[in-house]
């Protein structure tokens, strides 16, 4: 019988990415792949470490895992893995703890799948991860999320992701080209492109500082690859943003007008603080050039909310900058004192009702724009691509610019893309349409 093996990922895109990859590989190896909630032989965790809150969903997906078979062989893997390998070992029902760079070869570490007392621990320094390994992953048959570049060499006071990921790293071009017409040849329409920070795209191997490739270049050469309908930048840096990529994408028919652009905060003392590597100029100034070129473009903001020190002077200085600010949509993060970084030895300590509140004051402008972003899109000519799943009767599918929108369900739409007209937006704050086609017709 083949051993079958299940997975739960926990956090970023960019993780959904590589536990695809370790998936493949262990379907290359004979096991068979199910669902997290079906009964496996082994479970795979792919851990995050981002929020307090990531930390503690673990536990729960152990438990989850348990009660569905008591005796199967619980792995975790991923960057609260890299960190905290003693104490995910120490949870009950944890058999195996792999770091950073031991994920990658997980089935040479499952010679004997008896359960143990205490999780096994294989876990390099982080300074030994110095090798790239490209992922991608195919979500909901109609997007695919391509790793491109991993690690991070920027010192952010309140990050551990470079204590989890080592060092900024990328995959060959080459590489990211072969995998980007593999996705294309599985008839998957959209690609979103993942890393750790990937405007820093084309550092090499371990202590190679020199850019093989810009990312200007990566999104040069991505843009040739055939049978890509859609190509999405997610998150990249502000400072590494430059207008030669602005100017790129507001030309080319695969990549999408839609850009996520963390700030993390709207007051310059406490970027400083958070030791970024702009300030809120220079933010302004990449919002304005968007705009400029694309004034249809949808623009999301990352924002930290309670970090030491910030004042509610600070805070309302962030609040005034968003809100005046020609974005669409937030995520909004609420500060966690993470061990080992420098922000969780400063003074000026947010009380966490404070942080809350601030968090609910964002969430609110966050809900606040997105409603006046799909406002002024509608009656405009758009490119839906439409999802798989049927969600209490309805198809939900996404425009170019990031507008989810809603119609009674038809599986033949699925993974379809169709020009459609935004008419108006529904109760649950999604947006109805009509089909270009039938508009003509009538």
């Amino acid at each position: 019988m083949k051993k079958k093996v299940a997975f739960y990922t926990l956090g970023c895109k960019l993780n959904f990415s590589e536990t695809s990859t370790i998936a493949r590989n262990f379907q290359e190896e004979g096991f068979d792949r199910v669902d997290f909630t079906e009964k496996a032989d082994i479970y795979v965790v792919n851990t995050c470490s981002v929020t307090e809150n990531a930390d503690k969903r673990f536990k729960t997906i152990v438990k989850q895992a348990q009660k569905v078979n008591q005796e199967a062989f619980v792995v975790a893997v991923g960057c609260y893995a890299q960190l905290k390998p003693e104490e995910l070992a120490a949870v009950d029902g944890v058999d195996l703890v792999l770091g950073a760079t031991e994920k990658f070869k997980i089935t040479d570490y499952l010679n004997d799948l008896s359960k143990n007392d205490k999780g096994e621990v294989h876990s390099c320094e982080i300074n030994e991860a110095d090798f790239y390994v490209g992922s991608y992953a195919i979500g909901d048959r109609t997007r695919a999320f391509l790793k491109v570049q991993d690690g991070c060499d920027y010192k952010c006071t309140y990050c551990t992701i470079p204590l989890a990921r080592g060092i900024s790293r990328s995959d060959r071009l080459e590489n990211v080209l072969n995998n980007a017409a593999e996705i294309a040849s599985k008839d998957i329409k959209e690609i979103v492109l993942t890393g750790v920070n990937i405007g820093d795209y084309g550092k090499g191997e371990f202590g190679n500082k020199k850019h093989e490739h810009t990312f200007f270049e990566l999104v040069q050469a991505l843009d040739q690859v055939d049978g890509i309908h859609r190509l999405r930048i997610s998150s990249i840096e502000p400072n590494l943003l430059k207008n030669e990529t602005i100017d790129f994408v507001a030309e080319s028919d695969a990549f999408v007008p839609h850009f996520h652009i963390p700030l993390q905060s709207g007051s310059d003392k406490v970027l400083k603080l958070m030791r970024r590597r702009y300030l809120t100029n220079l933010y302004q100034e990449r919002i304005h050039k968007i705009k400029s070129v694309m004034p249809h473009a949808c623009i999301g903001v990352d924002v930290i909310v309670g970090f030491p020190g910030e004042t509610d002077e600070d805070f309302l200085e962030t609040y005034h900058f968003l809100n005046d600010l020609d974005i669409s949509y937030l995520h909004v993060f609420t500060y966690s004192e993470r061990d080992n970084t420098v922000a969780a030895e400063m003074t000026g300590v947010v009380p966490k009702k404070v942080r809350s509140k601030r968090s609910k004051m964002l969430r609110g402008l966050s809900a606040k724009k997105r409603r006046a972003f799909y406002e002024s899109q509608l009656g405009t000519e758009r490119t839906v691509l439409f999802e798989s799943e049927n969600k209490a009767g309805y198809i939900h599918g996404f425009t170019e610019n990031y507008i989810k929108v809603k119609a009674p369900w038809n599986p033949a739409l699925v993974n379809q893309l169709h020009q459609v007209v935004l008419e108006n937006i529904d109760d649950d704050g999604l947006v109805r349409f009509e089909f270009v086609e039938q508009k003509e017709t009538a």
